[in-house]
């Protein structure tokens, strides 16, 4: 394809299940514009009817928003048989690239972008439209950090009457970003929109969704039911104060929600100017920590996205020597491993042995679901670093990462129980001798014994 109407195509930038984005020229403007190009011509009529309604609706609706983080429509062509729709070319990417664990933006420039797009769903909201398809793949970020929400192809009218709008479809969105309303099809307002985003400021914080199941109907029951888990608890490095934020952007009762786009933007703001002067320096902490933890055996098998799940949701402790880290019967879950220095284990005031960098402590408590008690104190020999890990935090982690960890630690205790097996064989007795009897003959060799 050369052209689309009068715009020359550059090249193709992505493909849907309904659309093609193509880039293109735009030769009266002399400016490059994203160019989606929707086919009604399906087997399914009632397809090609729901795909008009779509189109008809974004090119509605992008009449009526302007603002400088809702991505511009310049153009809009509607035939019988396809549509197009020229748009502001946004050069960068999507954020869905720094939802990974590995891929995190730092701390004020998160906070940053989803300030402004409070401020684009408010200003939304103020024209009578609700996105109802707020999610990471729909927000486009450019060079300078701008954030540019589109697609709002499932969007709705609230000034009209849903009863007799064409363009109202119920069950539209995606079903992780969903708020509770939306997934019992109740009627929407603003808030759902800003629940939408809390999921995903709270993903581009920790790297997963506050909510995760094997299906979908495990995944709504979540949604309806549980509670949010605090980030800070899964990343040690974002501020308790973003615990109460996100917990209002995503609360189940609507009278406590966020009421406007403002309002959420006015509390991520009085977060932001409080971190922005140790963001470098907590960057490069990150790096040099991450450099660390990749030297030592015990995280040999570990893939890189993993070590950076560990690091997100641990503690770094610097102990001075004669630090009790441990201290036996004691029933708290944490354990970690021993960056450097060296520490010495004991039970019941007896020195059991002596463990240096690379070793796990703690680990016991936590492996032993049934009875979480210490069975040995542990107290540092010289000054240490020490990776503190949450078992409540890892049980907010990813299941490969969970499985990983817990088969490391049942490996590295195997090996500790061998070790200790040979000092005890040393110091015992004799070992009892069995009789030498002669072994039953085998079936070949009594096919033998019958040839001869």
């Amino acid at each position: 394809m050369e052209t689309i109407g009068k715009y020359r195509v550059i090249k193709e930038l992505g493909k849907g299940a309904t659309a093609v984005v193509y880039l293109c020229e735009d030769p009266d403007a002399r400016r490059k514009v994203a160019v989606k190009l929707v086919n009604f011509e399906h087997d399914n009529a009632a397809v090609s009817r729901r795909m008009k309604k779509l189109f008809r609706t974004e090119r509605a609706i992008s009449e009526r928003l302007d603002h400088p983080n809702i991505v511009r429509i310049y153009d809009t062509v509607l035939a019988e048989k396809n549509a197009y729709l020229a748009m502001e070319y946004v050069e960068g990417v999507s954020l869905e690239s720094f939802c990974q664990i590995d891929r995190l933006l730092p701390l004020h420039r998160v906070i940053g972008i989803i300030f402004k797009c409070c401020m684009a769903l408010d200003h939304a909201y103020r024209q009578g439209i609700i996105h109802r398809d707020v999610k990471p793949a729909n927000i486009l970020l450019d060079k300078e950090d701008n954030p540019k929400i589109a697609d709002f192809g499932l969007a709705i009218n609230v000034k009209k009457d849903k009863d007799r709008d064409s363009t109202f479809i119920m069950g539209v969105g995606s079903p992780a970003y969903m708020s509770p309303e939306q997934l019992k099809s109740y009627p929407l307002n603003q808030k759902t929109d800003l629940y939408s985003l809390g999921v995903v400021l709270f993903q581009m914080l920790t790297g997963r969704l506050p909510f995760r199941a094997k299906t979908q109907g495990a995944l709504v029951y979540k949604i309806m039911n549980m509670d949010v888990p605090q980030v800070s608890r899964m990343n040690p490095n974002v501020p308790s104060k973003l615990d109460a934020i996100i917990k209002k952007a995503l609360e189940k009762d609507l009278y406590s929600r966020y009421s406007t786009g403002a309002d959420f933007a006015k509390d991520l703001s009085s977060v932001r100017y409080t971190i922005l002067g140790n963001e470098d320096e907590m960057i490069l902490e990150d790096t040099r920590h991450f450099s660390e933890l990749r030297k030592l055996e015990f995280f040999t098998e570990f893939e890189n996205v993993e070590l950076w799940e560990i690091l997100r949701s641990a503690v770094w402790r610097d102990v001075k020597e004669k630090t009790l880290l441990m201290k036996e019967g004691g029933q708290d879950t944490r354990f970690g491993i021993l960056v450097s220095g060296e520490v010495e284990v004991s039970v019941d005031g007896k020195a059991l042995c002596r463990l240096e960098a690379g070793e796990t402590v703690g680990e016991m408590a936590y492996l032993d679901k049934k009875n979480p008690v210490r069975a040995a104190s542990v107290v540092t020999c010289t000054p240490c670093r020490f990776l503190e890990i949450s078992a409540p935090a890892i049980a907010l982690a990813s299941e490969e990462l969970q499985e990983r960890l817990r088969d490391a630690l049942i490996a590295r205790v195997i090996q500790r129980v061998r070790v200790a097996n040979k000092i005890l064989a040393r110091r015992g007795k004799p070992a009892l001798q069995a009789e030498q009897h002669t072994p039953p003959p085998t079936v070949g060799h009594k096919l033998e014994l019958m040839k001869q």
